[in-house]
């Protein structure tokens, strides 16, 4: 049976395509556009899948993808992930975050015979609570374009559970790091790249916001036992946060990757306070797939941002 994977390319989505791979499974990876850098071409995933070409946004691309490759699972990653990218272009988020996501969950229903799927929301649907961490049992009551069309993916996904019965289930994951993140604006890529090039790290807020750091092996394990649990019918529908339930300040995680490098410089601080469009303070309580699935974390922080490290210590040194 047949898996098809939406961001194939991107960061998270790469690491789950190769465990799927490495279990046996066939992958389908769509693609609209060509990532030369990415970690899904570099290190021969690509070459493993089927590669289908088509928009999130076609229905029609999507029923004969679904339909030629005899998909039974699909785990929607596909989005436009950057907070502040939505913010300067909320209209090509909205497209593919929510369009993309409706006409994706509209072609698995339409087709009948997609068994699980499973799509990504983030912890940033939640919006900013004075009460942490964040419960599934949560309003989501976002207010920036990142986080509002996050949201609107949230419950697009879990509507389709409800109204249709389509096996659907949604992730809240914390902010996932590990290799083969390009994208650098983010702070542990972009933190790393400094440190390669023996510059000081920037830091474009106070050092103050805290998040929740998961490991990417950490993200594509929660993954899978979500899919897994669809095969449970009163699962379906459900949202499942997943991080480590530890708030860690941005300085903080600079710092230790400083260390881990072991090279002898300091952040460079530039900002005040929190970035525009970001939340200041962000962990989530994962006590619900741990209790009920039995996931859990198995990377601490230090020792992901070392195997962080090391991949772009030698993917940024050629």
């Amino acid at each position: 049976m047949n898996v098809l994977v939406t961001g194939a390319q991107g960061f998270v989505g790469s690491w789950l395509a190769e465990r799927l791979l490495d279990e046996g499974r066939g992958v389908v990876a769509l693609r609209r556009d060509v990532e030369p850098e990415s970690r899904f071409r570099r290190e021969g995933i690509e070459e493993r899948c089927a590669v289908a070409l088509a928009d999130l946004t076609d229905h029609d691309a999507l029923i004969r993808v679904l339909n030629e490759h005899e998909v039974s699972e699909v785990f929607h990653l596909a989005a436009q992930t950057i907070v502040g990218t939505a913010r300067r272009s909320p209209l090509g988020t909205w497209e593919a975050n929510v369009r993309g996501t409706y006409t994706l969950l509209e072609a698995c229903r339409s087709l009948g015979s997609v068994r699980r799927v499973v799509v990504a929301s983030s912890d940033k649907a939640y919006g900013d609570h004075d009460d942490l961490p964040y419960r599934e049992d949560f309003p989501l009551q976002p207010r920036f374009p990142y986080d509002v069309s996050k949201a609107c993916t949230d419950l697009i996904a879990r509507s389709y559970a409800h109204t249709y019965g389509l096996r659907v289930a949604v992730t809240r994951l914390a902010n996932v790091y590990g290799p083969g993140d390009l994208n650098w604006s983010r702070v542990v890529p972009d933190t790393a790249r400094a440190l390669v090039r023996g510059e000081r790290p920037i830091v474009r807020s106070d050092g103050t916001p805290e998040r929740d750091y998961l490991f990417v092996e950490d993200a594509v394990d929660a993954y899978l036992a979500v899919s897994a649990s669809l095969d449970t019918p009163e699962f379906s529908g459900r949202a499942w946060n997943a991080g480590c339930g530890r708030p860690v300040p941005v300085i903080d995680v600079v710092r230790t990757l400083i260390e881990v490098s072991g090279r002898a410089v300091e952040p460079d601080v530039r900002g005040a306070g929190t970035p525009p469009g970001e939340i200041g303070r962000q962990y989530l309580d994962s006590s619900a797939i741990r209790s009920e699935l039995g996931w859990e974390p198995k990377w601490d922080l230090e020792r992901g941002l070392q195997a962080t490290w090391e991949w772009y210590k030698r993917h940024l040194s050629g």
